[in-house]
């Protein structure tokens, strides 16, 4: 396959305020991710509320440039970019945000809206007209409403101008950040099957960021689970829905319905934390040894790292590693207690 987008040990710190206080108050909120993503698929990324998800994708896409780490997009390392080459790639990676009402400027005309990008790479107005009537016409939405405001519009037909608005510079790749959570279950229907449409016309490239299983196993062509900055399964949805290894994927997997195949986990009372980052150099070990069932006191203060217990499947638990192939995987911070 193609790998057309490929980030390798992606890492994104928040500081604190005021210079004595930077290090001391440093946050990890994504923690040495890589993966890739193959031209025309779809990588859905799963993860409760504060995981990480939008920092990566923010870091992905330079938005806010990562603390460490590489991102090549169709074999361009972006980090080597210069500033102003950088603003001309871009028009290749766009992203469609959850909230369409923060994502469209209440006091400027739809078609207005949708000519920014256009306008700044230098299309002429003529042209500019013709590419947003196609642009309005492909998101179902009809020409004669350019001329109108972002409060004239239901919330689905909002999200439908965002995603006019990301596809207007002819991206080959869309990051879509959790884009139908606030809508009902039935736009949320028309919007993905939107997605879709526009996938196979325009031979498009997906990050679909999501907190939905349902949603991503549908989508998706792989799935990556994280958790607390680092992913912690990785592999192809059809791999994952069959059998997913994490505790944590498990258990995500457990809670949603329709997803029953897979049996809840036993074990002591389950802790539910929100996560926001963990301190840089705060503490070691395995980010979900506090929710795991089947933490005990062995491998507590190891930081598995993803290994490939079957063909394209990776998974960051030693003990599950280790119980059913009898191989550990590489860990960080300090060693495997024996």
């Amino acid at each position: 396959m193609d790998r057309f987008v490929q980030i390798k040990s992606l890492t994104k710190e928040y500081y604190g305020s005021g210079l004595l206080q930077r290090k001391k108050h440093a946050v990890r909120a994504v923690d040495r991710v890589s993966f890739s993503i193959d031209r025309n698929t779809v990588f859905g990324l799963v993860g409760e509320s504060g995981c990480g998800k939008t920092s990566l994708a923010r870091s992905l896409l330079y938005l806010d440039p990562p603390t460490g780490g590489e991102v090549w997009i169709d074999r361009v390392l972006l980090g080597d970019l210069s500033v102003r080459a950088l603003r001309a790639f871009r028009k290749r990676m766009q992203i469609v945000f959850q909230d369409p009402n923060s994502a469209l400027n209440p006091k400027m005309r739809i078609d207005d809206s949708l000519a920014e990008g256009l306008v700044n790479m230098g299309v002429p107005p003529d042209e500019r007209a013709r590419r947003i009537g196609r642009l309005l016409d492909r998101v179902g939405i009809a020409g004669s409403h350019r001329r109108r405001y972002p409060h004239e519009f239901s919330g689905g037909q909002k999200q439908r101008l965002v995603v006019a608005r990301a596809l207007s510079t002819s991206p080959d790749f869309l990051i879509l950040d959790e884009p139908v959570s606030n809508l009902d279950v039935s736009i949320q229907a028309q919007i993905i099957n939107l997605m879709l449409d526009l996938k196979d016309e325009l031979a498009l490239t997906y990050l679909f960021i999501s907190h939905d299983l349902n949603l991503v196993a549908y989508l998706s062509d792989m799935i990556g689970v994280m958790y607390q900055g680092r992913l912690v399964e990785l592999g192809s949805t059809a791999d994952i829905m069959e059998q997913a290894f994490h505790p944590y994927t498990q258990k995500l997997f457990s809670s949603v319905p329709g997803m029953q195949s897979l049996e809840p986990l036993e074990g002591g009372q389950d802790r539910q934390n929100v996560h926001k980052g963990r301190p840089v150099g705060g503490f070691s070990g395995c980010p979900y040894a506090g929710n795991c069932p089947e933490s005990e006191e062995a491998y507590g203060s190891s930081i598995p790292d993803l290994i490939e217990v079957e063909p394209g499947h990776l998974v960051a638990c030693i003990k599950t590693a280790h119980r059913q192939y009898g191989v550990y995987p590489q860990v960080t911070g300090k060693d495997r207690k024996e």
